[in-house]
């Protein structure tokens, strides 16, 4: 059978384009970075440029770059990190970019919470960030991001500053914290404390997730925790397998909840409401008042 040439030229671009793509997928997992939306939030500042094209990680290629943190990352979902290395023209300075893609805030949270300290500087970019010399590392949306500026000279957080703004401008993401953070009390609360754990809260796997603060009155230093459940019927189910693998001398039933005896724990007030756990913990025999006030507390807040 005849083909017209309109047949025949469709024919031939179809191939060329079916070697292309077999081309890419081919390829490293670190190229086409264009190909990354990630590319898009890195900046262009004068005098500065970039000295290779940007590398992308993935989940199963993040241990190339960060081997001895990368099962932190993905214990959060780790999506993608791209990473630009730059350098500034005539002198020695360099700067280097890693963006993390976390999926969403709280997995992004996560990870930088697990990573900052109490004691660190914090500045206001973002959602929130803190710098070290010649390092600022901070959270807008479900993004986290670390600049490290090497042999910079005493502008260099002046530089990372702009740098981190103008990042910030182009990720067009909320600047906040997960709001089931706000459910916390104030009162003793330890600043900057705040943790997302996404598996296995407090080393139960049927506990998916939950957040945690540290708190301190006077010589008492606990901590309040909270873990959203799909729906109540699964709230319910995760506090019942807790209860269920307690000694039953250990656990004591109380009007709003359970306190349960535990040697590293101390006492723990934990209680359900709607699709909410509520837990406090770490609270001394003696200071039994102090555990069922901030259960209370909890349980009024959670969700609000």
């Amino acid at each position: 059978m005849n083909r017209d040439p309109f047949h025949i030229r469709l024919q031939a671009s179809l191939g060329i384009i079916f070697f292309l793509c077999l081309f890419i997928q081919s390829g490293s997992p670190n190229d086409c970075t264009n190909e990354s939306s990630l590319y898009t939030l890195l900046p262009v500042f004068d005098q500065w440029e970039m000295t290779e094209s940007p590398q992308r990680y993935f989940p199963d290629t993040l241990f190339e770059y960060i081997n001895g943190a990368a099962e932190a990352y993905l214990s959060y979902d780790f999506n993608e990190l791209i990473v630009a290395q730059y350098k500034r023209q005539g002198t020695e300075e360099t700067l280097a970019v890693e963006i993390y893609d976390m999926g969403n805030t709280k997995n992004s949270f996560g990870i930088y919470g697990a990573e900052r300290f109490i004691e660190s500087e914090f500045v206001s970019i973002g959602t929130q960030g803190y710098v070290e010399e010649g390092l600022l590392n901070f959270l807008i949306g479900r993004y986290y991001i670390k600049l490290l500026c090497f042999d910079c000279e005493t502008d260099a957080e002046s530089f990372l500053r702009g740098y981190a703004e103008e990042i910030v401008k182009r990720a067009k993401e909320k600047a906040q914290f997960p709001a089931l953070l706000g459910s916390f009390p104030e009162e003793g609360r330890v600043p900057y404390s705040e943790k997302f754990i996404l598996k296995n809260f407090m080393g139960y796997e049927f506990f998916h997730d939950g957040y945690i603060v540290n708190y301190a009155l006077q010589d008492l230093f606990f901590d309040c925790f909270l873990i959203e459940g799909f729906d109540s019927e699964d709230a319910q189910e995760m506090l019942d397998k807790y209860t269920k693998i307690k000694d039953a001398d250990r656990i004591q039933s109380i009007p709003f909840g359970y306190r349960v005896r535990d040697p590293y724990y101390h006492n723990i007030y934990i209680a359900r409401t709607d699709k909410y756990i509520c837990g406090v913990i770490k609270i001394k025999d003696d200071f039994e008042k102090v555990g069922e006030r901030y259960l209370k507390w909890l349980l009024q807040t959670s969700g609000r």
